[in-house]
């Protein structure tokens, strides 16, 4: 395989096994959280399967910008909308994908405790990378080896993000898919990587 970005493609039934042991973890442990927050964009789904497997209906939830792609990121991570709810006093679970940098946790917290103190504060993703300084209170999967994860609600935007990187962005899907596979170690559907290249032409 080429030298490239190393990446990995999650399925949607690996990010419902990871969702459904972060809630056992979570009830083993004894915690039981008020509110769930979950960082936008990455943490939406995770925190709506929490939500779901943890029977607690208050999920909220704000935008950090931070990745826009594999390696596009911006000089800081930023809140974009903020939390509109109240979580004063209360036992808040703050939810992510992923943890890389941290920062957005480190945004992230700093921005919940601008709003008001919360009773108590733990933070949770799918998938805790060992390079990042922030160390979430719970995960699923502990990364060792860095890679760049794909996320099945992300697939659309980091391929195009991978496919722009390509020498030639104006190549066949069956050229792109042996690009993929030789470079990044994917294996791609053709249907997908056309609907991808069809939506770059758009724009």
């Amino acid at each position: 395989m080429q030298q490239g970005i190393r990446c990995e493609i999650v399925s949607w039934g690996q990010v419902h096994r990871l969702a459904r042991n972060l809630a056992l973890r979570i009830l083993e442990d004894g915690f039981a959280p008020d509110i769930l927050v979950a960082i936008g964009r990455g943490g939406w789904i995770p925190g709506r399967l929490l939500s779901d497997y943890l029977g607690n209906l208050n999920l909220t939830e704000f935008k950090i910008e931070h990745y826009t792609g594999p390696f596009q990121e911006k000089q800081a991570a930023r809140v974009r909308y903020p939390l509109s709810a109240d979580i004063s006093g209360q036992r808040v679970l703050v939810v992510d994908d992923v943890t890389d940098t941290g920062n957005s946790f480190e945004v992230a917290i700093s921005h919940i405790r601008s709003i008001g103190e919360p009773r108590e504060l733990r933070t949770v993703v799918l998938d805790h990378k060992v390079v990042s300084p922030f160390v979430p209170d719970y995960f699923a999967r502990k990364v060792i080896k860095w890679r760049w994860i794909i996320y099945p609600w992300a697939v659309v935007e980091d391929l195009t993000g991978l496919i722009g990187m390509m020498p030639d962005r104006t190549a066949e899907p069956e050229l792109v898919s042996e690009h993929l596979r030789r470079t990044h170690g994917l294996r791609i559907p053709l249907a997908t990587i056309r609907d991808v290249l069809a939506l770059m032409d758009r724009g």
